[in-house]
């Protein structure tokens, strides 16, 4: 049993497993990269326990069957191949040779390893009833503009996640750590209303995967405990299919809408990489401990100002007004995450000194507040 295969094209899928795949584990076949021989289909596999991962090549294949490799010296290997093309042979060892390299490697029988969950592509079938169809990139920005929203702590339980809100209104992401608030509306119908908290560290590898997908099609798919998405929607798999399981949190976020503000006494608009440059360079000379900004908005300008340990920093940046001028102080971190995913211009709107604040595109200022981006930030006390 064997198949030839590019290095470049294994090397780009197997950097995809190099992540799911753990170095050590209380469960040690979980150290393992799988590969399945079937008629003209590589499959790689793994796995960590919270996160499933498979890549499916199409290819010249001779022979059928299911092997265990070690996977970190898999990965190093095929990384640092010598040739373009990359051959594995599958008998008692694995026979791996590009250019004028070989080795082999022990293989481990695939007795006990788990079984993997992915999402059908034959319809709405257990353990996956619901199903939807999603762009890539619209999947990519919804998860990948609010993921840094989610907490770090162990004690703040569900906020370690990022919550998916699948309604007919569309879909939401919503994450918060009880500091800042990011959300990301997509106003597409789905056929299914449910609620779902992927953990922060299993978002970090679906937005990996799906900028490497790049574009095209996903579909997403939810059982209990577990979301799954594949490329190639729901029909045949295309070439290169990559297909995902994460298990859920259990639970739900507590009522968030309430801390988003209604009314705003003051709006500020401003070009985002000024704004975000300037609150870079002042926010180093801020308190270590908070990483206080204090922003005065007068008629047309902002001005930044910290104090810290090493001095004291200030700038002006030109910013839109409508309202009554006020002053407003943040924890600079919060609020350089909460600019991160915006370019071109942004709307600030400020409920008061004190009490949270709205910051989302300008483009999204004049259409439904509930689609696109937008992220709550609670200000310091002045």
């Amino acid at each position: 049993m064997k198949v030839t295969i590019p290095k470049n094209l294994l090397t780009e899928h197997v950097s995809l497993l190099e992540r799911v795949i753990p170095t050590r584990s209380s469960n040690p076949l979980f150290t393992y990269l799988g590969l399945a021989l079937s008629p003209g289909v590589l499959t790689l596999f793994g796995t960590n326990g919270e996160v499933d991962l498979e890549v499916r090549l199409h290819l010249s294949i001779e022979g059928e069957g299911r092997f265990l490799v070690p996977a970190q010296p898999f990965f190093q290997l095929v990384r640092s191949l010598p040739g373009d093309q990359v051959e594995l042979a599958f008998g008692a060892e694995l026979f791996l040779s590009s250019g004028s390299f070989s080795t082999r490697l022990s293989l481990a029988p695939d007795e006990g390893y788990p079984e993997l969950f992915f999402p059908s592509h034959e319809g709405p079938s257990e353990p996956y009833p619901l199903q939807t169809l999603l762009s890539v990139e619209e999947l990519h920005r919804a998860l990948s503009h609010v993921r840094y929203a989610a907490s770090n702590e162990e004690y703040r339980a569900i906020f370690r996640g990022v919550q998916l809100e699948f309604s007919e209104k569309g879909l939401r992401s919503v994450a918060s750590d009880g500091y800042r608030l990011a959300l990301y509306g997509l106003a597409k119908p789905q056929p299914f209303t449910k609620k779902a908290v992927v953990p922060a560290r299993s978002v970090d590898e679906m937005v990996r995967v799906l900028k490497a997908m790049g574009e095209g099609e996903v579909a997403l798919a939810l059982g209990p405990g577990i979301l799954g998405l594949a490329t190639g929607g729901l029909a045949d798999p295309p070439q290169g299919q990559v297909r995902m399981a994460v298990r859920l949190m259990e639970g739900e976020f507590p009522d968030y809408e309430r801390v988003i503000p209604k009314e705003f006494p003051l709006k500020a608009t401003f070009e985002v990489e000024a704004f975000r440059e300037a609150l870079r360079r002042v926010s180093v000379l801020a308190d270590r401990q908070n990483h206080r900004v204090d922003l005065m908005f007068e008629e047309g300008r902002a001005l930044l100002s910290a104090e810290g340990d090493y001095g004291k920093g200030r700038e002006e940046i030109p910013v839109r007004l409508e309202g009554t001028p006020l002053a407003v102080a943040y924890n600079a971190r919060y609020l350089l995450e909460a600019l991160s995913p915006l370019s071109g211009e942004a709307s600030l709107f400020l409920s008061g000194p004190t009490s949270p604040s709205l910051l989302h595109p300008l483009e999204a200022s004049a259409s439904s507040p509930g689609e696109g981006y937008q992220a709550v930030v609670v200000p310091l006390r002045v």
